[in-house]
């Protein structure tokens, strides 16, 4: 069985509190359940994490490998636009990597039209709320079946 890592960055455990007008009302245990319940669907299994702190989440990827981790599922948050380190570590695992975002990050602020982390990823979803996520979880199941 594949396993995938996800990974939710700074300030997404208040999802569902906090600035509901661009990021909804969903909470991250509904996303997770969601997740869960596609990766289920198809023989994946999740390992799931979220921090607010950039060491931790570097941590977690540069243990990836030798966790048997056969893709990540990112949402860096605000780590997106200033992160090197993260940026760094997922170009050095050289595992499959999907950045998600539940608001559009170029239909906002300046600031936050550019992702460090992108360029070292398979794909970036954005925009499409908690559906980013599924979104890009379908993406590496199917990355994972090639």
């Amino acid at each position: 069985m594949n396993k995938v890592l996800v990974i939710h960055g700074p300030n997404l455990n208040l999802l569902g509190q906090r600035e509901q007008n661009v990021y909804g009302k969903t909470t991250l245990d509904e996303i997770n359940a969601s997740l869960t319940k596609l990766a289920q669907a198809n023989n994946v299994s999740l390992e799931i994490f979220q921090s607010n702190h950039e060491g931790e989440i570097v941590d977690i990827i540069g243990k990836a490998k030798t966790n048997n981790i056969k893709a990540i599922l990112m949402n860096p948050a605000a780590y997106t636009h200033t992160s090197i380190a993260i940026r760094d570590a997922v170009a050095a695992n050289n595992i499959p990597t999907v950045e998600v975002h539940l608001s559009n990050i170029f239909a906002r602020e300046e600031f936050r039209h550019t992702s460090l982390i992108a360029p070292v990823c398979h794909g970036q979803v954005t925009g499409f709320g908690p559906n980013s996520y599924i979104l890009g979880l379908q993406a590496i199941i199917n990355l994972l079946n090639k």
